[in-house]
């Protein structure tokens, strides 16, 4: 009974106490009414792609099913499914309930070990170089996070993924552009990429097998790349979660295997190649051979530890996964992915005012629009608008990319979509291209000419 009395008494001391503080407080806050401001990092976060679609007026043609080429998903349509063997892996985990708890904010070693076997080309490996990570976006996010914040600056491909830069300027790191030349099957230019680099350049972020441009470097150019990040002591974030994306001709070479003195933060994943982005497992490898990146796996591990690691049920499947998923499995998807290349390059390659470039890997093609052409559009914005509302094609503009007067296809799609969009869009551009006056003459001349020859 005393003790009772003894506690009760306590907490109304407390609550005395509480009160009293909080009207001390409250006179000395000199807050009058409500204010909740949001944190730099929340206001300069945000999606340019997001930002531009939904700044798009996209209203589909309602007599014409929409056929939307802009979805980097490549679950979306289903026709493209994971692996028996994947799945059986992920439900054998649910069901016996091993990894169920949390797990080392960097991963199970047995899923690290997994994964450093899993990219062993790319160079000498264990599982202590592995980091697990909320997919391959998360991975991106540490490796900026270690490497780069405010005032300093990172390279980045344009056209290029626009993840790079949400997750960049939310730290007040500055986005530097080099150019990618689409003439040259999507090469760097090296000259103009090595004036963008200064004392405050943080890392070069290299995208191989490319989004959006489906290019696939050749050995020679990651070597040029990497002769200038020496030259410049500039570690190199390799976004690779297409790697191994690459179509017949083409040949991928990681660029940490070239690597002899740069280090690289190698990023990659199950989103695409296993077809279960949704599941969230992706890595960052570490390529280190002269031990530069000491405090950079500390930072990476202290970072880790902010989200408690990765889904463990996934890492629980991982070994597995990565073991015991057919190589067939992957070859009919490349195989898939090709013929789909093939056969939206050929078809958009006879429509006027278009001008594809046939990829080499991953999963997208970048077309070029000669908006000259079609003088009712000012910009790829507009194209793309009017698209949608006569064709109901739904293609990326390439302001999404930094990279105008471009649309980005997926070729994940069924094969008979890809074929109907092509249609649609020869039919678009034929009723709105137009020639100039000068061409115009030149076929009335022509034509008359031929006329004359009849007789």
């Amino acid at each position: 009974m005393k003790d009772l009395k003894d506690r009760s008494a306590l907490q109304l001391n407390t609550r005395t106490a509480l009160k009293g503080s909080s009207s001390s407080s409250s006179s000395t806050s000199k807050r009058t009414k409500w204010n909740v401001p949001i944190t730099d990092f929340a206001r300069l976060t945000h999606n340019p792609i997001r930002a531009i679609v939904e700044g798009l007026k996209i209203v589909p043609n309602p007599d014409k099913q929409l056929i939307a080429l802009s979805i980097g998903d490549p679950t979306t349509f289903g026709n493209l499914k994971p692996a028996p063997e994947i799945v059986d892996a992920l439900r054998s985990v649910v069901q016996d309930g091993s990894h169920n708890g949390y797990g080392p904010s960097t991963g199970f070693p047995e899923a690290r070990k997994a994964v450093a076997e899993y990219v062993s080309h790319q160079g000498d490996v264990t599982a202590n170089d592995v980091i697990l990570c909320s997919g391959a976006s998360c991975a991106l996010d540490l490796c900026l996070s270690v490497l780069a914040g405010p005032g300093q600056n990172i390279l980045i491909p344009r056209p290029g993924f626009s993840i790079y830069r949400t997750l960049a300027e939310g730290f007040g790191v500055e986005c530097r552009y080099y150019d990618l030349m689409p003439d040259r099957n999507w090469e760097v230019d090296l000259v103009q990429l090595e004036s963008l680099i200064d004392a405050n350049t943080a890392a070069l972020i290299v995208t191989n097998p490319s989004n959006p441009c489906g290019s696939v470097f050749s050995k020679s150019h990651l070597e040029a790349i990497l002769d200038i990040a020496e030259k410049h002591y500039l570690p190199i974030i390799a976004d690779e979660i297409y790697e191994h994306f690459v179509f017949p001709g083409q040949e991928f070479y990681a660029v940490s295997s070239l690597s002899k003195k740069v280090p690289v933060l190698s990023c990659g994943g199950l989103t695409k190649r296993f077809l279960v982005p949704g599941w969230r497992m992706g890595w960052i490898v570490i390529h280190d051979r002269d031990n530069l990146f000491q405090d950079v796996r500390k930072g990476l591990a202290n970072l880790s530890a902010r989200i408690l690691g990765a889904n463990t049920l996934v890492q629980g499947a991982l070994p597995d996964i990565l073991k015991n998923t057919p190589p067939a499995f992957y070859d009919d998807l490349v195989s898939t992915l090709y013929r789909h290349a093939e056969l939206a390059y050929k078809s958009i390659k006879q429509i006027r005012g278009l001008r594809p470039i046939m990829p080499g890997g991953a999963m997208y093609m970048m077309i070029g629009i000669d908006i000259g052409r079609f003088p009712e559009f000012e910009t790829d914005l507009e194209f793309v608008q009017a698209l949608v509302a006569e064709q109901s094609v739904f293609c990326l503009p390439g302001q999404c990319f930094e990279y105008p007067n471009y649309v980005r296809i997926v070729l994940t799609v069924p094969e008979g979509m890809i074929v109907e969009a092509c249609k649609r869009l020869e039919e678009f551009c034929q009723k709105h291209y137009k020639l100039d006056d000068n061409v115009i003459l030149e076929q009335q001349q022509h034509g008359f000419l031929a006329k004359l020859d009849d007789y």
